[in-house]
């Protein structure tokens, strides 16, 4: 028979990962099989940087928790080595840095993930990745919201040095 303790903190571990799960804007799951101790020290080295955990999970825990989380869905996913990312703040910064390491080595393999409580497939998390970070994409509302305000001020600054010229 196991031991209490033993079940408990196991236990302990599935609510975890659950809770993790529930509350990650983006949660992507990956197969690090054949990437070396220097290469998965650096994909840690930028998702902490980008304020991302990164933890090397058992299966079946994580079976559990997307069955206590409702994200049963990705259990399809959860084969072989699994690794996941889980993101609370940006949304695009763990599909973004595992693509771009999934480009430069090749062992690295994204299997699926959760975007805002969604199961998703890899195809969503690459065009997830494909698109600008928080701030790109704030910068890029702001140009927006700024180009007929900065329209109107060169029309105005256009008649007025007409009729200076006319004058």
């Amino acid at each position: 028979m196991a031991n209490a303790k033993i079940i408990e903190a196991k236990q302990g571990t599935v609510n975890e990962i659950a809770d993790k799960l529930r509350n990650s804007v983006t949660t992507v799951v990956a197969d690090y099989r054949g990437l070396n101790v220097s290469q998965v020290t650096e994909l840690r080295k930028q998702l902490r940087e980008a304020g991302v955990e990164f933890q090397v999970l058992k299966n079946t825990m994580v079976r559990r928790a997307t069955a206590e989380a409702e994200l049963s869905e990705l259990d399809q996913a959860l084969t072989g080595p699994t690794a996941i990312a889980f993101s609370r703040e940006d949304a695009v910064a763990p599909a973004k840095i595992l693509h771009d390491f999934a480009k430069k080595n090749e062992a690295l393999e994204i299997k699926g993930g959760v975007v805002e409580g969604r199961v998703v497939d890899v195809e969503q998390i690459q065009a997830l990745a494909a698109l600008p970070n928080r701030e790109g994409l704030l910068s890029m509302l702001l140009s927006v919201l700024q180009a007929p305000m900065r329209n109107f001020a060169l029309a105005v600054k256009a008649v007025a040095e007409k009729q200076e010229a006319e004058a």
